[in-house]
């Protein structure tokens, strides 16, 4: 059963900020959509599944995310005003060298990994104490609720890259004793032509130790399998329809469908080359999502974070637009028990149902 905590308070926890668009360039007919878009996120925010500024901010450390900044497109005001109550902040690095061959080589850009993504932990972290009255870090769904009924954004570590494990849950348990709740296997040498016996291993031990999967980036029969082996939903963090358009990190029909019996989530990207370049593109793809894998299995996972020069599609460059896709969605039928769930709470049963998994794993297994 769900927490009380799960349930707002009156107030909004999370102020969303005037509508993006003013009314000079908002066509009356989308005034009314927008106020009613607006009033869901101070109830409903965004759990956003993937923002890529750790990784910026350890390249350019001097942003300040408490004001407007042009030089990068999430700062904290833009996230308040695009009514975002939490936010996955991944800890993803740039892959390895592709030149980087035989075991020599291979273990050296296998450290790499492990270096870069232990700097990302600990920019992360620094910047949930830069920022403490307005981002919380994150551990459990409780902490989602009580970050959202306490006007702060709640802020979930990960993934990280499957490659960091080498062979050792004892990496994985490190990771989620320093607060990391999400592995990502794609690119993995245990998830890469389906799960090795090491593979089912990790699996098994994320489910104990309730950390999510984000299948972000997998080949489609690696999808499925990891999906069928988990006793745990899993995610894609950021993606779109292949079916609309037939991207290479766009997820398959087949994909969704295992999502949908596996209780997963799929959360759609604001990305050009995913998407198209427009509103009604990336609203397009959650239109496929929600009718393939059903409306508790799609969510919103925009991947912004990054110094400009990224394409974005018109209308939703930065977290400020949201608003803008929850009123083109509302104008197209959608119910608000359907995006409230879009929003935050398939995000919100998906940790609960992880967290469920690993109460009933502990009891069969020890770390």
């Amino acid at each position: 059963m769900a927490d009380l905590q799960d349930e707002p308070h009156t107030s909004p926890a999370t102020p969303v900020g005037p509508s993006p668009l003013g009314a000079e360039d908002t066509p009356a007919a989308l005034v009314g959509a927008l106020d009613r878009a607006t009033a869901l996120l101070s109830v409903h925010p965004v759990a956003d599944g993937c923002n890529t500024l750790v990784w910026t901010l350890r390249q350019s450390p001097y942003h300040d995310i408490d004001t407007p900044d042009t030089g990068v497109d999430t700062d904290i005001p833009r996230l308040r005003a695009g009514g975002v109550g939490a936010q996955f902040w991944s800890l993803m690095t740039p892959s390895a060298s592709a030149s980087a061959s035989g075991p020599a080589r291979e273990a050296g850009a296998a450290d790499q990994v492990v270096s870069d993504t232990l700097e990302q932990i600990d920019v992360a972290l620094a910047l949930m104490r830069r920022y403490p009255d307005s981002l919380r870090l994150a551990l459990s769904a409780d902490d989602l609720a009580d970050a959202r009924n306490r006007g702060r954004i709640a802020s979930f570590l990960g993934p990280v890259p499957g490659r960091t494990l080498t062979d050792s849950l004892g990496a994985l348990r490190a990771f989620h004793a320093l607060g990391v709740r999400l592995l990502a296997p794609a690119g993995a040498p245990w998830a890469t032509d389906g799960l090795t016996a090491f593979g089912h291993e990790v699996v098994r031990e994320t489910n104990r130790l309730a950390m999510l999967l984000d299948l972000t980036g997998c080949p489609p029969v690696a999808a499925c399998q990891i999906a069928a082996a988990s006793k745990a939903p899993v995610i894609i963090s950021h993606t779109a329809a292949a079916a609309l358009n037939p991207h290479p990190d766009n997820v398959t029909d087949e994909v969704l469908l295992a999502l949908r019996a596996a209780n997963g989530l799929a959360m759609v990207t604001f990305d050009t080359a995913l998407t198209g370049d427009s509103l009604h593109a990336v609203a397009d793809h959650v239109d496929h999502v929600r009718a393939v894998a059903g409306p508790h299995c799609v969510g919103l996972g925009a991947g912004f974070g990054a110094e400009p020069g990224v394409p974005r599609p018109a209308g939703l460059t930065d977290p400020s637009g949201y608003p803008r896709l929850i009123a083109e969605l509302l104008e197209r039928g959608w119910p608000e028990t359907d995006l409230s769930l879009l929003t935050w709470g398939n995000a919100q049963r998906v940790l609960r149902d992880a967290e469920f998994t690993g109460r009933a794993a502990q009891h069969r297994r020890t770390a």
